[in-house]
Order: structure tokens, then C-alpha cells, then sequence
């Protein structure tokens, strides 16, 4: 049976990826307001309450406004604003990274989509901590770097309007983005980790990288240890590949990377095991954003999970 799909914010680059993956997909209809309809607060109440599925591309406080509009108990949600990421009402849409999260997400009625950041993070640190192999008490760091697509039209515009020269931005720099308690929450972490974001002049890709200093982290496993955990964990994944092979000398981002749902996650280490790199690379509009709720919009529908991805 077909089902009715509401993208509210479809007009963003967000949900314009995510009506691009189910293009042609004859299990959705999406449900489409015009732009004056669009601004009329009847017709989007309408649209919201008739969808089977909503998927929200919006500002928190925007997203939080239409959860309060949709009254219709089946009417399920997935929002993809960092408004609910760690509402525990909310299931959070992250199928691959801790067991059960996947069956959760198949029943939920509300789901949010994690952050790009997280992502790559979560996908890296929580199996381990969950495992017991690195300790949930570090002060863990984490630097990434991320495509200038990620920060929406008004970032789009400073990379690329005219006389536009910025080749890399660091930002969050009171230690205060908002993607920190998530990455805190979801990992089981005692201490915030100290997030160090940046953009550099590429549309979309992003890289994620949390540093180990093994023999200083009392509990901490050995580096293939947790190579081999995180390969266990991911084994059979579509989405997630843990790279096992010999260490590349290098991982390149390149500035017109074409669109990928993919989740690729590293572990290097120093000769003697001392010292280790977790690293993760992902399209920041892909599993970081569009390709996750597709995702787990397959996931909700009782579909083939990866329908739709470009893997």
C-alpha cells in the first residue's frame, strides 16, 4: 500500500535530497504544498495530520511548532532539527549504532534524526564505551571538519557569493554547539566531550576524528581491540564499513564529492599501539542527514532499509 509522505521544509537543502531519494519509489506519494499554501497555517495542519509519514526540515523552534500541530495519533514523525535529538520520548534514528536501536525505530511513532557530527562520533566511540573497551569517564575530544552545505542558504551564500574567499571556518568556539549534548547523551559519557567543528571549501563530505591516547586511558583496550570490535559490531551492515586493511596514507575530501549515504569508519594506530586516530568519513547531507531519514523512513515503513540510498 502506498504511504503519504509530508516534507515540511522540502524547500531546504535537506528535504530537497530527501524528495530526490524517493523520486520514482511508487511505496511514498509525497504530499506537496504550493508556495502560498505553504505559508497558510490551515493547509500545513492539514497536510501534517493527513501524511502517514511527516518529516520535518526545520529550525528547533519551527519543528517543536509542528510536533504541537500533529494531533493525529498515526501520523508518524521524523524530524530532522537537533530539537528532540535527546528526548527520550523520542527514538533516536540512529539504526546501526547501539543493539535494538533498529527495532525501536521500527515502532516508534516519533524519531529524530541524528546530527551530522554525531554521526560520525556515535558511530566511532558508542560501540566501544557500550562494550566496555574504551571508558565512558574520558574527556574525550573530537575535531571534524565538515562541507559548507551544512550550515543552509546563509553559509551556502559566504562560500560561494560573489567575492566569496573563505577556505576554512572554525566555529563553536564558546564550547557551547548544540550537537554536544547529543554526542554526550547517546554515548554514555560522563564528561562533554570538547568539540572543535570547522568548514572548509568543499559543497558536502565531512570527516570526524576523535584522538586516543591509549596508554594513558586507564580500561582502555588495545588498538585492535577495538578495530575488531567495531567490525563485529557494523559486520553485515549496508551502510557502515569498518576499513580493516592496511592504514592509507592519507583520506581525502574532495571539493565536488558526489553524494554518498555511506558511513566509512577507521581506526589508525602508532607503531607500538600507544597512541590511536579514530576516524569517520560520511556526506554531511547523506547519512549525516537526507540518506538517514530515508533510512529510517524504510525503516518505519517496513521496507528494504538501504531503498533509495546511494551506497
Amino acid at each position: 500500500m502506498t504511504k503519504t509522505v509530508f516534507i515540511d521544509g522540502a524547500s531546504g537543502t535537506t528535504g530537497l535530497e530527501i524528495a530526490d531519494r524517493l523520486t520514482g519509489r511508487p511505496e511514498f506519494r509525497l504530499i506537496i504544498l504550493d508556495d502560498v499554501k505553504r505559508k497558510d497555517p490551515a493547509a500545513k495542519r492539514e497536510a501534517l495530520n493527513d501524511a502517514d509519514f511527516v518529516i520535518l526540515c526545520l529550525p528547533d523552534d519551527a519543528a517543536k511548532e509542528a510536533v504541537a500541530m500533529t494531533r493525529s495519533a498515526s501520523t508518524r514523525i521524523i524530524d530532522a532539527s537537533t530539537a528532540f535529538r535527546v528526548d527520550p520520548e523520542w527514538a533516536y534514528g540512529f539504526a546501526e549504532y547501539r543493539k535494538g536501536q533498529r527495532d525501536r525505530i521500527a515502532s516508534a511513532r516519533l524519531v529524530s534524526n541524528p546530527g551530522c557530527y554525531p554521526t560520525g562520533f556515535l558511530g566511532l566511540v558508542a560501540p566501544l564505551v557500550a562494550a566496555g573497551l574504551l571508558p565512558a569517564d574520558w574527556p574525550y575530544s573530537v575535531n571534524a571538519v565538515s562541507g559548507y552545505s551544512g550550515g543552509g542558504k546563509a553559509l551556502i551564500e559566504r562560500f560561494e557569493g560573489e567575492g566569496a574567499d573563505i577556505g576554512y571556518r572554525t566555529y563553536g568556539l564558546d564550547l557551547a554547539h548544540k550537537h554536544v549534548p547529543e554526542m554526550q547523551v547517546h554515548a554514555g559519557l560522563t564528561h562533554a566531550p570538547i568539540f572543535s567543528p570547522a568548514v572548509v571549501r568543499a559543497f558536502r563530505g565531512m570527516v570526524v576524528e576523535v584522538p586516543l591516547p591509549l596508554s594513558a586511558m586507564t580500561g582502555a583496550a588495545s588498538a585492535d581491540a577495538l578495530r575488531d570490535t567495531l567490525a563485529a559490531h557494523y559486520a553485515g551492515s549496508k551502510v557502515v564499513t569498518v576499513h580493516t586493511e592496511a592504514a592509507p596514507s592519507e583520506l581525502l575530501m574532495h571539493a565536488d564529492q558526489a553524494p554518498s549515504d555511506r558511513l566509512d569508519l577507521y581506526l589508525l594506530a602508532s607503531p607500538d599501539g600507544s597512541q590511536a586516530r579514530l576516524l569517520a568519513m560520511l556526506d554531511n547531507l547523506g547519512k549525516g542527514a537526507s540518506g538517514a531519514a530515508v533510512q529510517n523512513l524504510n525503516i518505519m515503513a517496513g521496507l528494504e532499509e538501504t531503498s533509495g540510498l546511494r551506497l
